[in-house]
């Protein structure tokens, strides 16, 4: 009898250790010593991803991996994505992370004013994404951070990216004031592009707005400097000062030539211009000019114009620039 009670004892003993390994096995610490991101591609099955998981060094075994899945884990399927696995993740947890879904997010970033060759650079730098993209028309990106996964192709960032633009314009444009000097959607974002350029601070973009529409309404050239540059580079920075012979040129693109708004959008406007566009400042001003502190002052007549422009030569006089 006391034979068979050690032998028990000893079978009870081999079953908790057994069980112990089982359990921390599953429950405890993976091997990864650092993040590892692993891509589950679609219709991969538990087996597929096991071998990925242990190829990137998330887990120690894959047929260990299936046997706990099997026996502790939850049936529900694994989803396909890019998961970014964190350091010593337990495979219990890993399991719960393909099942949930839980996909590692990139962004590719279209900052407010970024002209279209700018945004086709972007699209074509950002890792992951797959696929060829032509330039996007002028302003028919809405600026913003869009998430995407690996592999979805640069065509479908770019169609999220349009899509949420004509949406934006579609219902701004609904809500727009009574009386505008612009009569179209596109109208309003080809002003709204060029706001975009001429301010960086938000607090003007009304004002400015508010001069533009006065300008076009008494049919006076615009005068805005950044169409000059569109025809030049395309939108990207000019590097220099704006020549002379410039100023003078004649195409569809600048407001020093001709009256009326350009042939379109200079950049990718962002909510903040469009709706200063379509909610402009009441305000009698037809000009401004840099004040010096990165912003502008305004003026109703142009003799108050010539005078601010002669404060503004003085400053940069003053710092070195003329």
């Amino acid at each position: 009898m006391r034979k068979i009670g050690c032998i028990g004892l000893l079978i009870a003993i081999a079953a908790i250790v057994a069980l112990f390994w089982l359990v921390q096995g599953w429950g405890g610490s993976g091997p990864a010593k650092q993040n590892v991101t692993v891509l589950i591609r679609e219709g991969e099955t538990l087996a597929d991803a096991a071998h990925d998981l242990q190829k990137a060094g998330a887990i120690r075994s894959a047929h260990s991996f299936i046997a706990h899945a099997k026996l502790l884990g939850s049936h529900a399927p694994i989803k396909a994505g890019e998961y970014r696995i964190p350091a010593h993740l337990s495979p219990s947890d890993i399991l719960k992370m393909l099942q949930g879904g839980k996909t590692l997010q990139r962004f590719v970033t279209i900052p407010e004013g970024l002209p279209s060759v700018m945004v086709h650079d972007r699209l074509m730098a950002a890792q992951g994404l797959v696929g060829q993209v032509a330039v996007p028309r002028e302003g028919s990106v809405l600026p913003d951070s869009y998430s995407y996964e690996r592999e979805d192709t640069r065509t479908s960032v770019l169609k999220r990216m349009q899509a949420a633009m004509t949406k934006y314009l579609a219902a701004a444009w609904a809500t727009r004031a009574k009386g505008l000097a612009v009569t179209t959607p596109e109208q309003a974002l080809t002003l709204a592009s060029i706001v975009e350029k001429e301010t960086a601070k938000p607090e003007e973009r009304a004002m400015v707005a508010g001069v533009y529409m006065n300008r076009l309404q008494q049919n006076m050239p615009l005068q805005a400097d950044p169409t000059i540059i569109y025809p030049i580079t395309k939108g990207r920075p000019l590097g220099r000062r704006i020549l002379e012979s410039e100023v003078h040129a004649k195409n569809a693109y600048n407001t020093y030539e001709m009256v009326g708004l350009p042939a379109g959008p200079i950049c990718n406007p962002g909510r903040a211009s469009i709706d200063a566009v379509l909610h402009p400042a009441q305000t009698k001003a037809l000009y401004f000019v840099a004040d010096g502190t990165g912003g502008h002052v305004f003026a109703d007549t142009l003799s108050e114009q010539n005078a601010n422009v002669a404060k503004w030569y003085a400053i940069r006089r003053a710092r070195g620039e003329m």
